[in-house]
């Protein structure tokens, strides 16, 4: 039986966190909008590897393929083979490269190109999720940062 839990938790805490990105007010500290910026990328990236790993037992203990590739790619490729995405392999090929440009990028050139696909790479994977899982997605609880008030916080 395939464990889901962590590719679960980690969907979850990109779509609250991508949630709260885009509702962040546009007065919050650079510093404030840069960290949620990141921690976005982050989780992101933690949700992708998971996916990728989990699509790959799927493929091997649910539908009995017995050479399945051992990179995100091929996994794709193969998972748009036997029908699973609700979307295209290229819309998944695209997330690839989002996580490719994200890992190797250093002028944030490749955040905002991330950002794009982010809404379509979310709903993607809740549906495959739900696919695999076979359980009904729960949205979880949004969490909004709270204003930055002048004096609020403690500095080193």
């Amino acid at each position: 039986m395939i464990d889901y839990n962590k590719f679960q938790k980690s969907l979850k805490h990109l779509e609250l966190q991508y949630r709260n990105h885009k509702s962040m007010d546009s007065g919050q500290p650079d510093l404030i909008r840069e960290a949620v910026t990141e921690s976005v990328i982050q989780r992101f990236e933690t949700c992708y590897d998971s996916l990728w790993k989990v699509l790959k037992r799927y493929l091997c203990e649910e539908l009995g393929i017995p050479e399945v590739p051992d990179n995100p790619k091929g996994i794709f490729r193969l998972v748009g083979e036997n029908n699973l995405f609700a979307s295209s392999t290229e819309q998944w090929l695209k997330y690839v490269q989002a996580r490719i440009g994200t890992t190797h990028d250093y002028t944030d050139k490749k955040v905002p190109e991330a950002f794009e696909l982010m809404d379509d790479f979310i709903e993607d994977s809740i549906g495959l999720y739900q696919t695999m899982s076979t359980r009904t997605w729960e949205c979880p609880t949004l969490s909004i940062l709270p204003p930055v008030i002048a004096g609020s916080y403690s500095t080193c």
